[in-house]
């Protein structure tokens, strides 16, 4: 498992909360918010799913997530 947290911009209330980790889950890795510092903490195994991808479905949900 690798675990790694990513900035995302646009979060702001617990919709944003539930939308962020659920667009994580959803790929089986696991995404922990941050609101105060616009962050959210992903686990995720390498062999099933890429960082890319996970960085994909969050911005799905309308999130930039910084490069």
């Amino acid at each position: 498992m690798q675990t790694t947290i990513l900035k995302v911009e646009g979060m702001s209330c617990g919709h944003c909360v539930n939308s962020v980790e659920g667009a994580v889950n959803k790929l089986g890795a696991t995404g922990k918010v941050d609101l105060k510092t616009g962050s959210v903490t992903i686990e995720f195994d390498e062999s099933k799913v890429t960082l890319d991808v996970i960085k994909e479905a969050i911005e799905e949900q309308g999130y930039e997530v910084a490069k």
